[in-house]
This record gives structure tokens, C-alpha cells and sequence, in this order.
């Protein structure tokens, strides 16, 4: 394929042809007999984007699913409608995802069974480490004597209930309509026998994008069973095989524990920490370090400002909003930082969260974190790192992978709305992903 005039994000004007890698760029490149060729007409050509934290089957059955949480359900009455309203999907299953206690408390079997006796109900959590399955759900997975229904994310059905009937073809469909290239899912305890059905679909075209995991070196941490002695002890492990750790902080204990176990148990080059939903001064300071000397990334979603910025401003203490999802102060910090979606619990657009990561607007319009504001030209380099360097930006070089997003507007538009309807083609070792042909 060869892509002509095309403007590349330093304002640089080129043609550029591609094979599974960039094979030449330059002025004036003339085509070849049989190639295909596309004109960008001057408008941006960029590196694919990488979503650096989604999970994948949560997000593909989401896509038949309920939403129970804010900021479309607030009450239990809506909940009941909602759920009482729903239509089971072909396997007679009703799936509902994004509940949050603030909706009608802790949810159990009995609660769901006074909404849905007759059918299988499972509803996640939206933090997606717990799972609420009526009785009718539980019977069909041999539970039928599990005290509330409540499963973590821990269990050994958890697996299971991830798989459950998911459309990975409308997934990868809608991801490379946005530009997504590659994804790493950070699914917790994912199964090598799901990694190997993920890896084969992407073999056999039903999933596009490139396929990296954190697991098996991802852990959850909870806050009433934080154990720095143990944590210290798994990382050592992982280290010791030569294998990097992703650990999941979204408290500010849960960060304080991982810094000390890093700390104790040494660093790996490609160790990463999920989320840092809350980050104080002193955290920030301990995180610059480990990144600087050990090479630490951090991986975060301020996208969750745009979307749950309202729920933040109502139940934390104001004195705390200035630790939550910070951007531009790991920037300063030159902590190595990427962005993701955490898709399907946040929304899986990069380019909402690119806006976030610069406006940092709540639903409601208010501004959260005001200095937490990064350029458009941070916000988009932070979703172009490879997946095993997510903190540094790939460019558009001879020799890199042909993964590329082309977009119908110069750099300049491009950076002014950060909008995924800009994407004109996206381009996955050489091929068309999108549009479809």
C-alpha cells in the first residue's frame, strides 16, 4: 500500500509505503503496478493508538448488556425498571454491568430475585472485581447453595462469567473505527486457555487489533487485605523468573503498600502500576523515583473524570480532589505515564479520554484537578506507546510496524477536537482494518 501526502504530527509531508512494516518514505513515491493507493490529501497520519488497560471479554459482553449504574441509574426504583424492562440475550442469560453501591447498596441473590426470578441474572460491579448473580444464575453454574451471590473476581467462575456469550467481532469493529491498533487486556487471573481463544481470534481475523496481556502478573489489591510481606514476596517471585508485575491501585493505601514492596523487593524494567486513582505529593515523589532508577510505568484513565467527575465532587472530601486521576503533575514528575479506557468500565474511546486528560470536565461541567491539564499533544502521545513500553511514543519511521491511523484532517484540527470522528482509515500490518472492505 502506499499512502500519499500524508502529514505526520511534526507538520512533516510525506508518501509513505507500507507492507507488514514502513517500508519508504519520501517525497514524490510513485506507485507500484497492482498497489493500492491512498491519498491523505495532506491530513494526519499517526501510529495506531494501544489501549494499555481494557478487558476484552468484559467488553464484548458488555455490549449486550444492561447499564445499572450512574450516571444512568441513581435509584433502586431505576434499577428494577431496568433490569424488570430487560430482554434476556439468545443464551436466555440477562447481563447487566457499571453497579455502584451508591445505586441501592449492596446488592445479593435476594435483592435480584425480587426483580428476576425466571431468568439468569449476572450484574458486575463496575470496579469489574465482583460479580451478583441471581438464583436462577447461580443454579445454572452448579452454585445453587452459594450464601449471596456475591462473587469476586478471585473466584474460580469468574473466568466463566467473563466468557459468556461476547462479540468480538463488533468489538474489534468499533475499536478500529476509533483508531485502535493494539490493545493490552488486563483482565486479573486471565486463563492461558482464554489468552490462546483471544490470540486465535486475532489469528483468524475475528478480532483485528494486536493482543498483549498482563496477566499472569497482574494482581488486585483490596484494602482490608493489604499484606506488604506478601505482595513483597509475589513480586520477588515474578522477578525472579524475569517477568514484569501490574498492580492495581486505585486507594491511596493500596499505592503507599505497592511503592514499599517495590521498594523492597527490586523493580523490573517493565513493571507497571494500574490506575493511581489517587496520588499525593509524597506517593508522587516515591513514583518519580522508581521510574527514573527502575523504570516504573504508570498507567491511568482520567477519562473516568469525564465520566464519574460529578460522583468524585459529591462523596470525597475536597481537601483529596486534588490526588485523583493526576496527569500532569506524574508528567512533571517525568514519572513514565500512559493513558487507557479501562474499557468496558470506562468507555472505550481514546480520544474522550484525550479530552479529559485536557479539559479534565466533569458530566455536570465542573473542572476537576484544574492543574492536572495536559496539552492535546500530551494527551495523544500518551495512547501512541508500544505495549511492552507504554510510556514511550512510537512514530512513523521506516521499519516500524505498519500500524497506522490516518485521519481526515491536518495535525492542527486534529489536536483542536481530539475526536475519533476523524478517523478516516486505520491500518494493522499493512492491511485495512477499517474501513471494512
Amino acid at each position: 500500500m502506499l499512502i500519499q501526502r500524508a502529514t505526520l504530527l511534526d507538520g512533516t509531508v510525506t508518501d509513505i509505503r507500507v507492507g507488514a512494516q514502513i517500508e519508504e518514505m519520501g517525497d514524490g513515491l510513485t506507485s507500484r503496478s497492482g498497489e493500492t493507493v491512498l491519498d491523505a490529501h495532506g491530513a494526519t497520519v499517526l501510529p495506531g493508538l494501544h489501549d494499555h488497560h481494557v478487558h476484552l471479554r468484559s467488553a464484548a459482553a458488555a455490549m449486550n448488556s444492561v447499564i445499572l449504574g450512574p450516571p444512568r441509574v441513581h435509584t433502586k426504583d431505576q434499577l428494577a425498571h431496568e433490569l424488570s424492562a430487560a430482554t434476556p440475550n439468545a443464551d436466555g442469560w440477562i447481563r447487566a454491568i457499571g453497579y455502584h453501591e451508591s445505586v441501592a447498596g449492596e446488592l445479593d441473590r435476594s435483592a435480584l430475585d425480587a426483580i428476576v426470578a425466571d431468568s439468569p441474572v449476572r450484574v458486575q460491579h463496575r470496579s469489574g472485581a465482583l460479580w451478583i448473580l441471581n438464583s436462577g444464575a447461580l443454579r445454572l453454574l452448579g452454585m445453587a447453595d452459594h450464601p449471596d451471590g456475591r462473587l469476586r473476581a478471585s473466584d474460580r467462575w469468574s473466568e466463566v462469567l467473563q466468557r459468556q456469550t461476547s462479540d468480538l467481532t463488533e468489538l474489534s469493529r468499533r475499536l478500529t473505527a476509533v483508531g485502535v491498533t493494539g490493545v493490552t487486556d488486563a483482565t486479573p487471573d486471565l486463563g492461558a486457555d482464554d489468552m490462546v481463544s483471544l490470540l486465535v481470534a486475532h489469528r483468524h481475523g475475528e478480532f483485528a487489533p494486536r493482543l498483549s496481556f498482563l496477566a499472569p502478573g497482574k494482581k488486585i489489591l483490596h484494602d482490608d487485605r493489604l499484606d506488604l510481606d506478601s505482595l513483597t514476596e509475589w513480586i520477588a517471585d515474578r522477578h525472579a523468573g524475569g517477568q514484569p508485575v501490574a498492580v492495581h491501585c486505585v486507594t491511596a493505601a493500596q499505592l503507599v503498600v505497592t511503592i514499599a514492596a517495590l521498594r523492597a523487593a527490586g523493580s523490573h524494567p517493565r513493571d507497571r502500576i494500574e490506575h493511581a486513582a489517587v496520588v499525593d505529593d509524597d506517593n508522587l515523589a516515591d513514583l518519580a523515583d522508581l521510574s527514573r532508577s527502575e523504570g516504573l510505568t504508570v498507567v491511568t484513565q482520567p477519562n473516568f473524570v469525564a465520566e464519574r467527575g460529578d460522583q468524585y465532587l459529591a462523596e470525597i472530601p475536597a481537601a483529596e480532589h486534588a490526588a485523583l486521576w493526576r496527569v500532569a503533575s506524574l508528567r512533571k514528575a517525568k514519572v513514565r505515564l500512559a493513558l487507557s479506557t479501562d474499557m468496558p468500565f470506562g468507555r472505550g474511546d481514546p480520544w474522550a479520554a484525550m479530552r479529559a486528560a485536557v479539559h479534565r470536565t466533569t458530566p455536570g461541567g465542573a473542572v476537576l484537578g484544574v492543574d492536572e491539564c495536559v496539552s492535546a499533544t500530551a494527551a495523544l502521545t500518551m495512547f501512541l506507546g508500544a505495549a511492552d513500553q507504554p510510556g514511550r511514543p512510537r512514530v512513523v519511521d521506516v521499519g516500524a510496524p505498519a500500524d497506522l491511523c490516518v485521519l481526515a484532517a491536518p495535525p492542527a484540527t486534529v489536536l483542536a477536537e481530539l475526536d475519533a470522528g476523524l478517523v478516516a482509515a486505520t491500518i494493522i500490518g499493512g492491511v485495512t482494518a477499517h474501513p471494512a472492505h
